[in-house]
């Protein structure tokens, strides 16, 4: 799918002086002569230099591919079908709601949620922020119609109340950043894994499995509006889907080898995924 681009106004800004971005053919331009190239893979790279802290920050191209293939074969749906659902249902009332997809991956959650506003009748504009390049690409392919930037959480290239909905999935959080983007009202949605999230996994891995901790976080500028509760069963029947689960887990820097050594000899795995999703409206 090709998109014409044509002096289109960005959702995002310029990182070195904070002026507003606009999209050209080639690339994006602000007022002060600053321009960012889109590379050919469809997305743009807003990360100064000084915030750079490798040559390749974020998941590399074999943990992208990886994550890219397990998504795709749906394991994860029930939780993409719920945040969509839910972003849908709040942004309903909005003609053309602004979203950010912060931590974005490669944009399995961002193509869904622009879908479920498009079916309610919305004609949102969606941009997505991660640090990893290599995913960046697939996100840009797989929604030609958003916007994606190399940048970080923690320095987002943004205005001032410019959203109106923020999610966040697995990725690092920035309550301060995410309340300066968000307007008044703006919705925020926060996945964090369950208690027992993958509890048949770590029974696997670790002698003595442990529950992830679980509990309400306030954040200030934020009113947190309730939880919803996603669980499902993953009946993985091969080893590459085993070891692609683990590779997106925490688990994977911090499990003793005899336990890595145990997950890689098995070729099936039935476990219990769990997931909260986190509502808050900024004040």
């Amino acid at each position: 799918m090709v998109v014409e681009v044509n002096h289109v106004t960005s959702l995002f800004r310029c990182p070195l002086c904070s002026a507003p971005l606009t999209r050209e053919e080639q690339g994006y331009l602000c007022p002060g002569g600053h321009c960012f190239d889109v590379a050919a893979a469809g997305y743009t790279h807003l990360l100064p230099a000084n915030r750079k802290h490798s040559k390749n920050p974020g998941d590399d191209k074999a943990m992208v591919a990886a994550r890219s293939a397990f998504l795709d074969r749906g394991y994860y749906a029930p939780l993409r079908d719920a945040l969509c659902a839910r972003v849908a249902e709040e942004c309903r009332a909005l003609p053309s709601p602004a979203l950010l997809d912060s931590g974005c991956g490669e944009g399995y959650y961002t193509a869904g949620l622009y879908q479920a506003l498009t079916a309610a009748g919305c004609a949102p504009k969606i941009a997505g922020v991660d640090i990893s390049k290599f995913a960046l690409r697939r996100a840009a392919k797989r929604l030609p119609q958003g916007e994606f930037a190399v940048a970080s959480v923690y320095h987002l290239p943004l205005a001032d109340e410019s959203v109106d909905a923020l999610v966040n999935v697995f990725s690092p959080l920035s309550a301060e950043e995410f309340s300066r983007v968000l307007r008044p009202g703006g919705l925020f949605c926060y996945v964090v894994p369950s208690a027992r999230h993958l509890w048949e996994m770590k029974q696997v891995l670790y002698a003595r499995p442990y529950e992830n901790p679980v509990k309400r976080e306030d954040y200030p500028g934020f009113v947190w509006q309730g939880a919803d509760q996603v669980r499902c069963a993953l009946s993985l029947s091969s080893n590459q889907d085993i070891m692609a689960l683990f590779g997106m887990t925490p688990y994977a820097w911090k499990t003793p080898k005899e336990g890595v050594e145990r997950l890689s000899a098995l070729e099936q795995l039935d476990c219990q995924a769990g997931f909260d999703i986190h509502i808050y409206r900024k004040m």
